[in-house]
């Protein structure tokens, strides 16, 4: 096991060492990420899992019950999964920057908030696609979170007629082979990948984490995770503060 820090400068400024002796970084984050953002988690103690509702959120989320209980579906999907109020905090700015600057060359992000794209993140694979993109199930067409938001119970297309699906990957779905394909690349070419805000425990997603063959894997979270044991440098602190260098 490498080493272990709870302190947020140290941890920041051994991020930033650590990035400035990288070529390439690849930067692999989940639901943690935007917790500074305010929007909720999943599995932490105030996330979505420990939240009650009148079904569980695995529930919720799955292609099963946007199928059989679309009113309920959508009802979930606006107030809990749609967050237009957030904004990038310093982690999603700090990326972008280093991006900007050619140390980052790829996202790969489990969270579906845009939030990386937002900060001007460009080169952003999302695995479990987007709740930006919102699509007509009979004749393609796109529509924005915004419009969502602006409808009730089940949105149809303005067009057509056809139910409206997000473009988000829902329980019982495949990932998109294009970007995973994109990501097990990424990954597989760095030779530094930072981990950060995730539990390490959503398959196929945690699983991408094997194909990194480089010399400084980083996990930046705030509780353990099953890679802690494996990595160089575990940050066990705010991922916000931890970016602040």
């Amino acid at each position: 096991m490498g080493r272990h820090v709870t302190d947020e400068k140290v941890a920041a400024a051994e991020l930033g060492r650590r990035i400035d002796a990288a070529g390439k970084v690849v930067f692999f984050g989940g639901a943690g990420v935007s917790t500074a953002s305010g929007i909720p988690d999943f599995r932490s103690v105030d996330g979505l899992y420990n939240q009650r509702f009148d079904y569980p959120p695995e529930t919720m989320l799955s292609h099963t019950f946007y199928e059989t209980h679309p009113e309920e579906f959508f009802d979930f999907y606006r107030t809990k999964m749609i967050a237009l109020d957030a904004r990038p905090n310093q982690a999603h700015l700090k990326l972008a920057e280093l991006e900007r600057a050619g140390r980052l060359t790829a996202v790969v992000t489990q969270n579906i908030d845009g939030l990386h794209q937002a900060a001007g993140s460009s080169n952003v694979l999302e695995l479990h696609g987007s709740v930006h993109r919102n699509v007509c199930q009979r004749c393609g067409a796109t529509y924005s979170a915004e419009w969502v938001m602006s409808t009730t119970g089940v949105p149809v297309c303005p067009e057509c007629g056809g139910r409206i699906k997000p473009d988000v990957v829902l329980y019982g779905e495949s990932l998109d082979q294009g970007i995973l394909t994109a990501a097990v690349r990424a990954i597989s070419e760095a030779d530094m990948l930072i981990i950060g805000g995730t539990s390490l425990v959503v398959y196929p997603a945690a699983g991408l984490v094997d194909y990194f063959r480089g010399d400084d894997l980083v996990i930046v979270n705030r509780d353990p995770t099953p890679g802690d044991s494996s990595a160089d440098l575990v940050c066990a602190c705010d991922i916000a503060k931890a970016f602040d260098f």
